[in-house]
Formats: structure tokens, sequence, C-alpha cells
């Protein structure tokens, strides 16, 4: 059966991970809350809301980190597929994600722990444990983990 549209080009594309810049993790393995909200303060002192993505390789490592938004003043909507995309691309075993509050408040929104629930069910599809969330501000931090929303 022949149509009168003319054919639909497709693009031939490929992916790429390009590295920007890179840091040093005393550390190196990532143990605790605390451990993962060592390597993400700096985000603390940005203006708007940061959602990162944290991704680890099976030893808890960090390989990469990604700011995947940026927000405004008092939210940052971060879609799993936008989250996960990063770790899918660094071959990561699993992720912590984290964002501030420029309020300098940490206190989880009801949106925050939505959020931390829709990722936690899209890479356990992946096959990507997203092991914790953690929320920035003024030198303190939540883990949505340690308050059991996870």
């Amino acid at each position: 059966m022949k149509s009168n549209q003319p054919a639909k080009r497709v693009d031939i594309v490929s992916l790429k991970l390009v590295k920007e810049s890179s840091m040093l993790y005393q550390r190196r393995t990532i143990r605790s809350p605390r451990g993962a909200y060592d390597l993400v303060q700096s985000v603390e002192e940005a203006d708007r809301e940061h959602f990162m993505v944290v991704c680890l390789d099976v030893k808890n490592r960090p390989t990469s980190i990604n700011v995947c938004h940026v927000g405004s003043l008092n939210e940052s909507l971060a879609h799993p597929r936008e989250v996960l995309k990063t770790a899918v691309l660094s071959n990561a075993a699993s992720v912590l994600v984290a964002h501030n509050h420029p309020s300098g408040d940490p206190t989880p929104s009801p949106e925050d722990i939505e959020v931390t629930q829709r990722l936690a069910q899209a890479g356990e599809i992946l096959g990507i444990e997203v092991l914790d969330h953690l929320i920035v501000g003024d030198g303190e931090f939540v883990s949505l983990k340690e308050k059991g929303y996870m």
C-alpha cells in the first residue's frame, strides 16, 4: 500500500556522557547519609533549588554527579526520566539524590516525599536502586530514608 506522504527523516544519534570537571572525595565510599551530605553540601549555597544525582558503583563509590534540574526559589520538579538518565549513561548500580532548600529549612515537603517515592519505583524497574534522598540547607540535612519515606 503506497502513501502519498513523503518519507519521514529519522535522525541517527549517539549518546555521550561528557565530563565537565572533577573533584576529590576523601572518603571514597559513601557509608551513611552524613557521608553523602559531605559530598553534596556545596549545593546548599545556591539561590534556587538544584536537584543532584550522585551515581554510585557496586561498592557505593561515587562515579559521577549531575545537577539534573534547576528549579525556582521554592520548587524543583525533577522527573524520574531526567534523574535516572544520568544513572543509565553512567552505568550506575545505585544513586543518591539530593536537593537544596534555599530557605535553609531542610524539612521535606509533601512534593519532596512524592517525588522520592516515584524515583524509587522507577529505579526499581530499571534495576538502579535509589539509596536515599537528602534535602540540604544551612549546614543541616534531612535523609528521607532515615525518616522512613523510602
